[in-house]
């Protein structure tokens, strides 16, 4: 076999062509010959020189690249070695995703060597929240756990240059959300606002105060930040208060921000009753000429189911809606909802806790009669007693009586019966007229601060990670802007890649089609089957988006070098699975997009 090819090398140096041919056969496989061409008297003509069809493909293709002057080689390994590989298939997701919603356009008018650094941080704010230390490790050539850093050539930056993108961002801030608010509010009706906090570590921040903590943090200074956001949950604009800033003093600042700097002048805010309270109401959205969707609080609604009030339970229709109006609310339509599910929920939480406080209850009065030691002082008891009453929350169904050496309780079984006839009742309160908003549509309009809860869920804990903050006054508030730009590409994101995920493509269908708005959203049936059998339409398995990430990233950024030339540095990506592909095309990239 040796002289049979260098007899074939020998033929092609002396041009005559040799080379395989696939000649097809009708009822079996196509034969694999070995052929030379060659001219006798003035035409073309071939010879068959061997049958290769019984070799295996491998070995004919081989053989194939040898004849057309091509090496031949031992194994891959001995010409091709791979130096590193980087994860990247979740890099080129997040960015390409980032390119197509525009946000990378935001970072146009800085200086140059600050853009490729804003890009970076976004990013990884979405693939891996951590400080600006551990960001530049994650970037830094020697460091680097992802293709990030390379693909935007920022492998040698500085942790002084990531802060200086940072700081370049807080100037920034006022313009990104003025293109964000011209491309996302022309047109639009409603806003929604929320407020949450988030805990601080440090010492070197102005906002730092303790307040209200929604995290638990009772004894950590703290800082408190609102979000804007579009009726279907698209963020807008962020800011951050002092960490002891109520609520409703934030709204002010907001309304004047969306008017004057955006300028919106018709646009209807929705907020929760702790928000847009009724002094609010009358002292900044009235005198702005700004509409608003809220809610009552208890004792409001009270009122009105007083007796011979306007709220009364006959008067509900059969979806357990009612619309009405009160010359307490002037100017409002109030839309009270009636939610069977949770009447009976509250009704067996009520008593529940009743009975947790008359238990403990108990142990302290027998306390008070035991024979040795007996528990003595009205002081002493009443201190027991407060921590029970404030444990569970219901002191106002109790009438107590201490003295030095006695405990007595009853029952407020009149005040008890007058909340449980308020239970599932909630009512909405708003100044748009019935034909810019019904009564579904408002109760609609007021559960879809839900979309701003699960922004303030995935900037806080389960993806963006906006705490533990370290920085400055300045660099906190750029900070939390950051993440609220990641949580933007996130929501593009999500959108897109909803069938791959266990979020319900057909929530709205379903809304549609329950008894009554009042009621709690129901997952549409599609969504039903996602969590029964944990596969998409076409077979694929469901991710949720981290998981999802995390599967892209096993597409591999792999840096390698050949034998014949040691210098050359060649980049070679891994063949994406079913998964990566899937969501390669749904968010419409492509894999190597971001190179």
């Amino acid at each position: 076999m040796r002289g049979f090819f260098a007899c074939e090398v020998c033929l092609e140096r002396h041009h005559v062509r040799v080379y395989i041919e696939t000649v097809p056969n009708r009822n079996s496989p196509p034969a694999i010959l070995l052929r030379e061409g060659y001219r006798e008297d003035g035409k073309v003509r071939k010879r068959t020189l061997a049958n290769l069809s019984h070799w295996e493909p491998q070995l004919v293709e081989h053989f194939r690249v040898l004849l057309k002057g091509g090496v031949a080689v031992e194994s891959a390994a001995s010409v091709l070695s791979i130096e590193r590989s980087l994860p990247h298939g979740h890099v080129a997701a997040v960015l390409g995703a980032a390119r197509g919603s525009g946000c990378l356009a935001w970072f146009g008018s800085a200086p140059q060597e600050l853009r490729a650094l804003l890009q970076a941080m976004l990013v990884a704010r979405v693939l891996e929240p951590a400080s600006k230390l551990a960001t530049h490790r994650m970037l830094h050539d020697d460091t680097a756990t992802s293709s990030l850093g390379r693909v935007l050539g920022v492998g040698q930056c500085s942790v002084d240059e990531l802060y200086r993108a940072l700081d370049w961002l807080h100037e920034a801030q006022p313009g990104i959300e003025r293109r964000l608010a011209r491309q996302h509010l022309v047109g639009s009706t409603l806003v929604l606002y929320d407020l949450t906090s988030t805990w601080l570590t440090g010492r070197c921040c102005e906002l730092a105060a303790r307040g209200h903590s929604r995290d638990g943090k009772r004894d950590d200074p703290q800082i408190v930040f609102g979000l804007v956001c579009t009726a279907e949950g698209c963020p807008i604009a962020v800011e951050v208060f002092k960490g002891n800033t109520a609520d409703p003093a934030t709204v002010a600042a907001q309304v004047a921000k969306l008017k004057e700097r955006f300028g919106i002048e018709r646009i209807a805010w929705v907020g929760d009753r702790g928000m847009l309270t009724s002094a609010r109401i009358e002292q900044v959205l009235k005198p702005q000429g700004m509409d608003w969707v809220s809610s009552l609080r208890a004792p409001q609604i009270a009122q009105l189911a007083a007796e011979h009030g306007p709220l009364q339970p006959s008067l509900f229709d059969e979806r357990n809606l009612l619309e009405l109006t009160s010359e307490h609310f002037p100017g409002e339509r109030l839309v009270v909802c009636r939610n069977p599910a949770l009447a009976e929920e509250r009704a067996r939480k009520r008593l529940e806790l009743l009975a947790a406080t008359e238990l403990d209850l108990a142990k302290i009065a027998a306390a008070t009669e035991r024979p040795r030691s007996p528990l003595r002082g009205e002081q002493a008891i009443a201190l027991r007693v407060g921590r029970v009453i404030e444990r569970f929350h219901v002191a106002k169904h109790f009438e107590l009586t201490i003295t030095d050496s006695t405990l007595a309780w009853r029952r407020r079984d009149e005040a008890i019966k007058a909340e449980a006839a308020l239970d599932g009742l909630y009512v909405i309160r708003t100044s748009l007229a019935a034909e810019l908003l019904d009564a579904s549509a408002a109760v609609a309009a007021y559960k879809s601060l839900a979309h701003v809860e699960r922004a303030f869920r995935s900037m806080k804990t389960v993806d963006l990670n906006v705490r533990p903050v370290f920085h400055s006054e300045q660099r906190v508030r750029a900070h939390v802007f950051l993440c609220m730009l990641a949580y933007y590409v996130e929501w593009h994101m999500r959108g897109r890649l909803k069938p791959m995920l266990f979020d319900d493509e057909y929530l709205n269908e379903a809304s549609a089609t329950r008894a009554s708005p009042a009621l709690k959203a129901v997952r549409s049936d599609h969504a039903k089957a996602k969590d029964t059998t944990k596969h998409a339409d076409d077979g694929l398995p469901l991710h949720s988006f981290s998981t999802l990430l995390k599967d892209l990233a096993t597409l591999t950024y792999n840096i390698a070098r050949t034998a014949a030339n040691s210098n050359a540095e060649i980049v070679i990506t891994s063949r994406p699975t079913p998964i990566q592909t899937k969501a390669f095309e749904l968010l419409k990239l492509t894999p190597n997009c971001s190179q």
